[in-house]
């Protein structure tokens, strides 16, 4: 996550669109509920032990112009051609070196009619990015091997992007944006993004719907959702442009996501509602070398994940469980 901006927080408890599972329902039951799998918490951590290893093979990093970032967009890659999505590599120029741009389609679905989800997938120089933003794009590589397990046939057409270059100004989302045409564009009919999922003192923030220039209530209930389901509070927060989404949002598509928390400090309040400890940054190794598996709380990457999941699957018509 770039540090263009100052991040403001809303509070708010996610309470609106709640469904409710009744006490002793059985797992089938919360299955069906949520509409969506349970995702392998192991299985994400799995990739970003390949991000780290990616990282500690090309000089400690997974930075835009350096070996380790073309590296992990080959590794993404591979994942995703062999579950059988269709996938394309966008390149674009940034000081002085190629950018790269992951782009995967689900077969199927309504062509004119996308729901979109994505991350960046660089780090900066300092570190090997495992929680920024190892984790989001972890998380959305294990959601689309999910997609491809359940063999599914969402109404929308799904579309993820790991984007290059976050990190030195949000260059690969906003070149990837620039490139569509309007009537690409139109077509978009939401973009989730996923920024930091696995803070090691996490917070459980919403984009909110309010604050941005198209945000989105039905992202933002949505998501709340999920997290209400699993008696986890959330507040809003309006990340304005210090993400992916910005890109998305300037061209007029509605827009919505998650965030765990960066270099802002977690009050005394937020330590007695998710846990973890007062007046210490949510990632205190945000944008350091010290970002590596071991900064990376498996709670919150579980319940993020999950939430991606749900969201995807209910945004895009998919069929319950």
């Amino acid at each position: 996550m770039t540090r263009k901006v100052v991040l403001p927080v809303v509070a708010g408890l996610a309470l609106l669109g709640a469904v409710v599972i009744a006490p002793g329902a059985s797992a089938n039951q919360e299955a069906n509920a949520l509409a969506a799998p349970d995702i392998s918490v192991a299985a994400v951590q799995a990739h970003l032990n390949q991000f780290q290893t990616i990282a500690n093979n090309n000089g400690g990093n997974r930075a835009h112009g350096r070996p380790g970032y073309k590296a992990s967009i080959d590794y993404v890659k591979g994942k995703l051609d062999a579950a059988g999505w269709t996938t394309s590599v966008k390149t674009f120029t940034a000081q002085g070196a190629t950018g790269y741009n992951l782009i995967a389609d689900w077969p199927g679905g309504d062509a004119n009619n996308i729901l979109m989800a994505g991350g960046h997938l660089d780090s900066v120089n300092a570190g090997p990015g495992i929680n920024d933003n190892g984790t989001g794009s972890a998380g959305l590589i294990e959601v689309a091997l999910a997609v491809s397990r359940a063999q599914l046939k969402p109404t929308k057409h799904l579309r993820f992007g790991w984007w290059g270059a976050e990190e030195l100004g949000l260059l690969g989302s906003n070149n990837y944006v620039s490139t569509l045409s309007a009537a690409e564009k139109s077509r978009i009919k939401g973009y989730l993004n996923f920024d930091m999922t696995g803070s090691p003192n996490p917070g459980y923030f919403v984009y909110s719907s309010s604050g941005q220039p198209t945000g989105s209530t039905t992202l933002q209930k949505t998501l709340e959702e999920y997290f209400t389901q699993i008696n986890v509070p959330t507040e809003t927060t309006v990340v304005g442009g210090r993400s992916d989404h910005a890109a998305f949002a300037k061209a007029g598509i509605p827009t919505g996501g998650l965030f765990s928390g960066a270099e802002s400090t977690k009050t005394a309040a937020q330590a007695r509602k998710w846990g973890g400890q007062a007046n210490t940054a949510f990632d205190a190794c945000y944008h350091r070398s010290c970002d590596k598996t071991t900064n990376v709380n498996t709670t919150s990457l579980d319940r993020h994940t999950d939430a991606i999941a749900y969201a995807i699957w209910k945004l895009s018509g998919a069929p319950a469980i």
